[in-house]
């Protein structure tokens, strides 16, 4: 490891750690799931302890609403590691399976092991929630790891690193803040798997990185998802429920819905409702309130964001409501667009930010083509009563996820497994799936001991 070069952290300290946690992963795969359980219980009491701390690091990083009693990216930490305290036991148990007529008399079982020792990176979307929530399996499944949370949101990620510190040793969860230089040098660390959510373009980084060791991976991407809307819906209550899953953290969310498909008669319709409720949602005094609407992370994907309202806008596409940008507090208004071309950089590109193509189209073989073009997206969401409709997409297209009547309602149900396809993802988690991602399923088959007894 002598060729890791890093400008953040002592590379004594993560060559230190490292070794540390490739002796001490031995220890904790030994560990039953009481001595787990009690891990994943002191971090809970911590979290909540700290609630009030997560509020305002989450406000001063993205402008996230001071939510009380919990912050949804802490409720959803909490959520995940109930079902884990619940139901450690059933997973940790060997699974048997049948034994062949060839080897009749023999004992054949599945053992979950943990991996090992994981690198896990945080994104800066949510940055409290999606550092947690995989670390809650890969403690569930016995592993070491080695986090590094965003550094986009460096109030968040000192907090983050504050409460890992104060629950666990570093030989079993150690962390370490910084920027790119520090992902660099910890992807040079021949771990056993990495666990990354952000970006295709930086996930491929990973992925070549994991290969040099062999590594495992999940990637948890994003892509463009999206909704999908036919003529038997009511249209002012699909228009509440796009608006306010496409606005929520400023659109800074991979699951949401990045543009919509609707029947080109029902259009303006839709769009009316739509910018209703936008303006009823964020608007309520006539101008945007800010407490309750987030901002853009930084100045880089501020600019990112009014390029793509910018280039529709040259390209003949029309403003519906929104457009307007504050870059004194990167702030991009809930935005909404019509008569897009297909080849807009807005289309083309998964936007992560408040803004909202709606697209039309006369048959549902547009959708498909368009889907099929771009790509099998991390989420497709569906909004029709006539269940012949939903099936035809489904069949012919293929997304990491899908909600039928609702926004992102897969990601919330713990007994689905989440993740994506290709460029939104590989591998699954949440619940259960978690747990099995994070462990390596080891075949057994024991022959009885009378095969090989002594005669004496």
């Amino acid at each position: 490891m002598s060729d890791i070069s890093c400008h953040d952290v002592p590379l004594a300290d993560i060559q230190r750690v490292f070794a540390l946690q490739k002796q001490h992963q031995w220890v904790v795969k030994a560990t039953t799931a009481e001595v787990r359980k009690q891990k994943l219980e002191r971090l809970k009491q911590v979290l909540l302890a700290h609630a009030g701390e997560v509020a305002e690091a989450l406000r001063q990083d993205l402008r996230k609403p001071l939510e009380t009693p919990l912050p949804q990216e802490l409720a959803g930490v909490i959520a995940d590691i109930d079902d884990a305290l619940a139901h450690l036991h059933e997973w940790m148990a060997p699974v048997a399976v049948p034994s062949s007529p060839e080897l009749a008399g023999t004992q054949a079982a599945i053992h979950y092991e943990p991996r090992g020792v994981c690198l896990l990176f945080g994104p800066w979307n949510f940055p409290f929630l999606l550092v947690f929530e995989p670390l809650v399996p890969m403690i569930a499944a016995g592993n070491c790891v080695i986090v590094k949370p965003n550094e986009l949101a460096p109030a968040t990620s000192r907090l983050a690193a504050k409460l890992i510190r104060e629950v666990f040793d570093e030989r079993e969860v150690a962390v370490f803040e910084g920027g790119v230089p520090l992902a660099d040098a910890l992807l040079e660390l021949p771990v056993d798997h990495i666990f990354f959510t952000g970006s295709p373009k930086v996930a491929r980084t990973v992925m070549a990185a994991a290969a040099r060791h062999l590594a495992s991976v999940t990637l948890e991407l994003g892509g463009k998802c999206p909704a999908i809307i036919d003529t038997t819906v009511d249209l002012k209550k699909v228009a509440a429920i796009v608006g306010e899953g496409r606005m929520m953290n400023a659109g800074q969310i991979c699951l949401c819905a990045d543009h919509v498909w609707i029947p080109a008669a029902l259009r303006d319709d839709f769009v009316a409702h739509l910018t209703a409720f936008l303006r009823e949602r964020y608007y309520p005094g006539g101008t945007l309130d800010k407490t309750q609407f987030g901002r853009i992370v930084d100045a880089r994907n501020f600019a990112r964001v009014g390029a793509y309202i910018d280039d529709a806008l040259a390209r003949g596409a029309r403003l519906a409501c929104g457009g307007e940008r504050e870059a004194g507090d990167l702030t991009v208004h809930p935005t909404v667009l019509v008569d897009v071309p297909a080849d807009a950089d807005v289309m083309q590109e998964e936007i992560f930010g408040p803004v909202l193509p709606v697209m039309t189209y006369r048959d549902p073989a547009e959708i498909v083509d368009f889907v099929r073009h771009g790509g099998k997206p991390l989420a497709m969401y569906l909004f029709s009563d006539d269940a012949a409709f939903v099936d035809t997409l489904r069949h012919h297209t293929s997304s990491g996820g899908l909600t039928v009547n609702g926004w992102a309602l897969h990601w919330f149900e713990p007994n689905l497994p989440f993740g994506g396809v290709n460029e939104s993802g590989i591998g699954r988690y949440h619940g259960v799936h978690g747990f099995r991602e994070l462990s390596h399923e080891r075949a057994v088959l024991a022959v009885p001991g009378a095969a090989v007894a002594r005669a004496d």
